[in-house]
């Protein structure tokens, strides 16, 4: 069962000269503890919805599980704030620091798990995909049709991944990595291929965020904001078609633009 995302409580507003007390929505932080094989693995900060999908979609993003049928059993106490996770194997000698690390929300270095399994886990994407301009234009709108949440609070990150054509899935969560993570969930739990899929992401695309994309295996990221000079050469590396400034029906190709084309 998922808790509220966010929650209605009492605040004073100051407004026109005047203090008054009123009520604000603001979003749910939530602490996740995922215990694999019986044994503390990481805390993830979290937004408490589609829980399985983040544990399921972070293990595979972080190479404890490398396929589905690793997994054995996913259960989610969100009373206690646990996910206990089975797998068919032991994590062996995969993971050369210690366990027990908080993943916050706020992701960037305080992130410690990031970049030291990368070079094994990054994909070089295989993707074939082609996609026409409007298509891009559409799944940005919804992205931003999606965000409903976001529009109450202005307190989460929000992510798709989509085809370019019927397949659209939506999650949202206060971290940026949280809602990638959901996504892969996704597609690991229904043995979606996300090879010839796109991520259509909110924010700035970092290089946390493109290795993010590599580790999943998509080969074109979306952002309505700019990428970094790094990201954008990771992307040309990993082969990975970055787009960004996507506003007002224009955008910007960063790298491997060889996969849009316009009529």
């Amino acid at each position: 069962m998922n808790k509220d995302v966010s929650t209605d409580q009492s605040i004073v507003r100051y407004e026109n000269g005047e203090l008054f007390e009123t009520e604000d929505n603001y979003v749910t932080e939530f602490p996740l503890t995922i215990m694999v094989n019986g044994e503390e693995f990481a805390t993830v900060i979290c937004s408490p919805t589609n829980m399985e999908e983040l544990v399921l979609g972070f293990l595979a993003s972080e190479g404890a599980i490398l396929k589905r049928d690793e997994l054995k059993s996913i259960q989610i106490d969100d009373s206690k704030g646990f996910a206990h996770v089975e797998l068919t194997k032991s994590l062996g000698d995969r993971f050369e620091y210690s366990t027990k690390r908080m993943i916050a929300s706020c992701c960037g270095k305080s992130r410690e798990f990031y970049f030291h399994n990368d070079a094994a886990i990054a994909k070089t994407s295989m993707s074939k995909i082609e996609l026409q301009p409007q298509q891009i234009l559409r799944m940005m709108t919804q992205l931003q049709s999606a965000s409903v949440i976001f529009k109450q609070t202005g307190g989460l990150h929000n992510a798709a991944i989509s085809d370019g054509g019927t397949f659209f899935e939506h999650r949202q969560d206060i971290g940026r990595h949280n809602a990638l993570d959901k996504l892969y969930g996704y597609c690991i739990q229904r043995h979606i291929s996300v090879r010839n899929k796109v991520l259509i992401f909110s924010g700035r695309i970092s290089s946390e965020i493109l290795i993010k994309a590599a580790k999943i295996g998509v080969g074109v990221i979306l952002s309505k904001s700019a990428p970094t000079t790094l990201a954008v050469q990771l992307a040309k590396d990993l082969n990975i078609t970055a787009i960004g400034f996507i506003r007002d029906g224009n955008f910007n190709i960063y790298s491997h633009p060889e996969r849009i084309k316009a009529n």
